[in-house]
């Protein structure tokens, strides 16, 4: 009896103890989730290396589970490019760095993480990084490129990031499209993440429908332009930016724009435009080195696309540019409106070879193939703070074009003579900039 107790306490030892250290190699665990036995998986189980956790990180993913648990384990899951799959959920652990392997990603589109064209996916990461080398990427034997991504979406449906970084990619760190079948990613939610030190945007959005980016910060965006926290910007006529909307988020210090529209490749013929940034901030910390403006719309052809892209509650602080820049838009196409939006202290950057004027807001026709009837704008309730004795807005042009469609109220805190100077050949032009003690008539 005695020799069975010890026996038995042993045994309940031993369970305890694994019970105790799950992240171990487990192959039978692992062959039970390859039968339908088991729901969840733990990345582990398939076998972590110090060197590279490529093959288990994607064999668990690839296993048929509902769950995929990448547990933290005292060091990097070191990986080349993996592929996330369908009807999973994929979390991370706190503290988990996936971390890209070192000497790999030589190809110019190879990403960290790729989920395309799949449907029914959830990542979550709170505190934890996927994290990459661009400063490696920049140089040989490395071929010059913008596209490797630290979480590329293509084509995906009912798509749920949150709570994980993404920092230090070869392009984007977060990169949302279509694909060949599936013109446009749908139902996709990005909550609170954050990019930091990408070498292209903290995010490119190039074809989405239904997009929410909420609680996420953007920064220190460098490498190679544009540069910007968020980059809405399709590349062909059929893609889509269609109920789209951010959300509460944070643009810091990136070196190009904070918010950016760019609509070139669309045109009449391109599905209705529908963007709103809400309460979100871009700012510039001091000495960061910025070339960008805050909020900025461009690209919009004279056939371009219908709809409407909304600024509200948006604030952007010293930043090196302007506070707003909407450039080479037409009248005719999508039209742009700014709610309640604040913009203090611009051109704070060194900017020493801007041909421009240095004012806070400005509305800018350069190429007359894009268009020949700018404007299309709305300040609803808008505020500019500087102390420059300058126009609060102003119209520039390299052309003989004159402005058509801007309409609303700008108040001018701090300025000695409130004003805009829009230029002459106006219509339909109704802009007040006034000092915040005037009343509305």
């Amino acid at each position: 009896m005695k020799a069975l107790a010890r026996l038995v306490a042993t045994f309940s030892v031993l369970i305890s103890a694994a019970d105790a250290q799950p992240n171990i190699a487990d192959p039978q665990a692992a062959a039970e989730v390859r039968a339908g036995k088991r729901d969840t998986a733990n990345a582990a189980w398939w076998g972590f290396s110090a060197e590279d956790s490529t093959a288990a990180l994607q064999a668990a993913l690839d296993s048929g589970a509902k769950k995929v648990v990448i547990p933290y384990m005292g060091a990097p899951w070191i990986i080349t490019p993996v592929k996330l799959r369908g009807n999973q959920e994929v979390i991370f652990e706190p503290g988990v760095i996936v971390l890209a392997k070192r000497g790999a990603f030589l190809g110019r589109g190879d990403s960290l993480l790729t989920a395309d064209g799949v449907d029914n996916l959830t990542i979550r990461g709170y505190g934890a990084i996927l994290r990459m080398h661009k400063f490696d990427y920049q140089q040989p034997p490395y071929q010059k490129a913008e596209w490797r991504m630290g979480l590329s979406l293509r084509g995906v449906k009912n798509v749920l990031v949150e709570g994980i970084s993404s920092d230090l990619s070869g392009g984007d760190g977060y990169y949302i499209a279509g694909n060949a079948a599936r013109r446009w990613s749908e139902n996709v939610v990005v909550r609170n993440c954050a990019a930091d030190g990408n070498h292209r945007q903290g995010m490119s959005v190039i074809s989405a429908v239904n997009l929410l980016v909420e609680n996420c910060r953007f920064s220190s965006t460098q490498g190679t332009p544009p540069e910007s926290g968020i980059d809405l910007e399709p590349d062909l006529e059929d893609e889509r930016l269609r109920n789209v909307l951010v959300r509460n988020c944070i643009f810091e210090s990136n070196r190009g724009h904070g918010m950016q529209v760019y609509l070139r490749s669309l045109s009449r013929k391109s599905a209705a435009v529908s963007i709103r940034f809400e309460n979100c901030l871009t700012r510039m910390a001091p000495g960061a080195g910025g070339v960008g403006a805050g909020m900025v719309v461009g690209g919009v052809r004279d056939d371009g696309p219908q709809g409407l892209i909304e600024f509200v509650n948006c604030t952007s602080e010293s930043t090196a540019r302007e506070g707003a820049l909407v450039s080479d838009k037409s009248a005719a196409s999508v039209k742009v409106r700014f709610v309640n939006c604040h913009w203090r202290s611009p051109w704070q950057g060194q900017v020493p070879d801007y041909p421009g004027p240095r004012v806070p807001v400005l509305l800018r026709a350069r190429r007359l193939a894009i268009s020949s009837s700018p404007g299309g704008v709305a300040f609803i309730g808008c505020y500019v703070y500087d102390t420059v004795n300058r126009p609060a807005v102003q119209f520039e042009t390299e052309k003989p074009l004159g402005l058509s469609d801007v309409s609303g109220t700008i108040y001018a805190v701090g300025a000695k003579v409130p004003r805009a100077r829009l230029g002459d050949s106006l219509k339909n032009v109704n802009l007040r900039v006034i000092h915040p003690a005037v009343s509305q008539p």
